[in-house]
């Protein structure tokens, strides 16, 4: 991956919907080569696909929570397949320290999210868990 690549993946991380032109406007390569550079990204595995971003108004409308998860490691996997089939959870993290997992919890109601947490401590292992709700976001990806 060279300096250009690095710039298109900027500009396609702002606006992965922008047109190929306009990149290529940009970068000041052809349309044709910043379609072939975009190609090679996503054959050697770079890019993995291309995805919406909430504008800020819908996403200060939705209540999102940090579930920090203790789980019985043998009940473990299962309980991460049943978490990933809930909408409500938008990532799921295996992370290192006192605490198993990280839920990310995104819905437009507070009740969802309860309901959402109801069912995270449902399943068969999970020990215990603590919940943060975010009041603001300071800086996102």
């Amino acid at each position: 991956m060279d300096k250009v690549d690095e710039k298109l993946l900027g500009l396609l991380s702002n606006n992965g919907r922008e047109p190929t032109a306009s990149l290529a406007r940009k970068l000041k390569l052809s349309r044709s080569t910043v379609q072939d550079r975009i190609a090679r990204l996503v054959d050697r595995k770079i890019i993995s696909g291309f995805t919406v971003r909430y504008h800020d108004e819908y996403a200060l409308k939705q209540i999102m929570a940090h579930v920090l998860i203790t789980i019985d490691q043998r009940h473990a996997q299962l309980a991460i397949i049943a978490m990933k089939k809930n909408p409500a959870i938008k990532a799921l993290h295996v992370v290192s320290g006192p605490y198993d997992m990280i839920a990310i919890i995104s819905a437009p109601t507070i009740d969802e999210v309860d309901r959402t947490l109801d069912e995270i401590c449902a399943i068969e292992g999970v020990d215990k868990t603590t919940t943060a709700i975010v009041l603001s976001t300071k800086k996102d990806v």
